[in-house]
């Protein structure tokens, strides 16, 4: 017979504990905003000028939001394994469809005359074009799942230590395949733009993003650190 103990640790077990979904919903927050605000481009000045972007680079202002997709899922897949952060991936690739989907009936519901935001400033604002949302998409997919495979396979090959390497080389390159991907797509095949802008926008968007990357590797070990020292963590 079974216990009303034994019942309270079957369904404890079966829920996400705080910090799992708290990084979840973290991925997934940063994911759709990511979405959402791909379409503006950000130019961000370098105190230095480098032989193919200059003064300055060019990037989406989603850099800063799909940059925490990488520290999240890289923090998930140390805490709770490689099958566990794939999932996560690859349902929230389909939450983009779901996004999307919304984002259409948005733009397509007829405006109001009470509303302060007239339709067409609505739709060109929320609205982004079909090689940005095919581009995003089919980044996210190849590179997100990458990160998760390299994290993972450098987690075995180092015994469990390393963090900080794992972190870096998973990221660097997931994020390198992200970013010729998105693009080459974006702005190569559906925009026409030149090989030689192309290549410009390439480079400034993967040097600023391994900035980023170099940049959260503390805050990986602070909450892997803090997660493992309340035991809240099977790995």
């Amino acid at each position: 017979m079974t216990t009303d103990r034994e019942t309270a640790r079957v369904t404890d077990s079966s829920l996400l504990g705080l910090p799992q979904l708290s990084i979840a919903a973290l991925f997934v927050t940063a994911l759709v905003t990511a979405q959402v605000t791909a379409a503006k481009v950000v130019a961000v000045s370098l105190p230095v000028s480098l032989p193919i972007t200059g003064n300055s680079i060019l990037v989406p202002a989603a850099v800063f939001s799909y940059a925490l997709t990488f520290f999240a899922s890289d923090c998930y897949t140390e805490l709770y394994g490689r099958r566990a952060a794939q999932l996560l991936v690859n349902v929230a690739f389909v939450m983009n469809f779901v996004l999307l989907a919304l984002l259409w009936l948005a733009i397509w519901a007829p405006v109001s005359g009470a509303s302060s935001v007239g339709q067409s400033a609505f739709a060109e604002t929320l609205g982004a074009s079909t090689g940005i949302v095919v581009g995003s998409l089919l980044a996210y997919l190849v590179s997100q799942n990458w990160d998760v495979f390299v994290f993972s396979r450098l987690r075995e090959a180092t015994g469990g230590e390393s963090l900080w390497l794992r972190n870096i080389a998973s990221t660097a390159t997931s994020q390198l395949i992200d970013t010729v991907i998105f693009v080459t797509v974006a702005f190569f095949l559906f925009q026409g733009l030149p090989t030689s802008a192309v290549v410009e926008l390439i480079v400034g968007q993967y040097l600023f993003k391994l900035l980023l990357a170099g940049l959260d590797t503390p805050f990986v070990y602070l909450v892997v650190g803090a997660v493992r020292s309340r035991g809240l963590s099977p790995r």
